[in-house]
């Protein structure tokens, strides 16, 4: 028995070593681009670091393009976020509630836009939008986005619900308990964990999106489109690199949030683009 321990544990070393490597090989770059967010170099990368500042955050907290691509991020990401919680709980409920012909293909077109590389979905959004002669604007980019947001949404709420007992809606209604009251009282506080994470999870989703952005925003910018730009054309780029630490910062909180509020979830709670 002894032996076998000691052999499995000269086993797990490996593996341990290899989800290390993996660890590191994920995260090293997003630590170096933190590290540069504080050079005293504007130009160039340079290692070793010439030296250590924090002016570029006063520099990219004063940039008027800076504020109004955030603001635009910020609202994009708030109304696809709003959206797609009405349409993905909707949408939830009724293939949970249901029994009816072709309910899995039903959940299975909910799930496609996530699951379709993102250029794919940007040039249909594109093409359709033309062809209604929409004008882009804010909205054309919230259309986009809500598109995958209600996928995040739609899985969070249906696992959720796939452990949410209907004896408890019965009983609601044995005991008097109206359609409202019923919603209210007994669905809403089981489902409200996974609405929060799915939630999170969209927001986070529609805040750091580029492709989509791409093809629906017109002539506006968020602003992953203006670190995109930026790379093209850089002026300073440690003003870059503060800007994706925000960005990481932005979408690395709600993901934490959304998982630790889903971690007892046996069911797929959520999947990220």
């Amino acid at each position: 028995m002894r032996s076998d321990t000691r052999r499995g544990q000269r086993a797990g070393v490996p593996l341990r070593m290899a989800a290390l490597a993996g660890l590191l090989f994920l995260h090293i770059p997003l630590a170096i681009i933190v590290l540069y967010a504080f050079s005293s170099e504007s130009k160039s990368f340079v290692f070793p670091i010439p030296g250590f500042t924090t002016k570029w955050f006063g520099v990219a907290l004063q940039r008027n393009d800076i504020r109004e691509a955030l603001t635009l991020s910020v609202q994009v990401a708030a109304a696809s976020t709003a959206v797609a919680l009405v349409l993905g709980t909707l949408a939830a409920a009724a293939v949970w509630r249901s029994r009816f012909f072709g309910r899995e293909a039903v959940s299975l077109l909910v799930v496609l836009p996530i699951a379709l590389p993102g250029i794919i979905t940007g040039i249909a959004l594109r093409s359709a939008i033309s062809l209604t002669e929409i004008p882009f604007s804010f909205w054309t980019i919230v259309i986009g986005h809500a598109t995958f947001c209600i996928v995040v949404v739609y899985n969070n709420v249906l696992a959720r619900f796939r452990r949410t007992s209907r004896a408890l809606i019965e009983a609601s209604m044995d005991l008097g308990a109206d359609a409202f009251q019923t919603l209210r009282h007994v669905i809403l506080p089981n489902i409200a964990t996974a609405l929060l994470a799915g939630g999170m999870l969209a927001f986070a989703l529609s805040f750091d999106e580029v492709i989509v952005t791409t093809f629906t925003a017109g002539q506006q910018s968020t602003l992953p489109i203006w670190m995109l730009s930026e790379l093209v054309r850089p002026r300073d780029r440690p003003v870059t690199n503060v800007v994706a630490v925000f960005v990481i910062a932005v979408t690395f909180l709600p993901i934490v949030g959304a998982f630790w509020l889903t971690r007892d979830t046996q069911d797929v709670a959520g999947s990220v683009k």
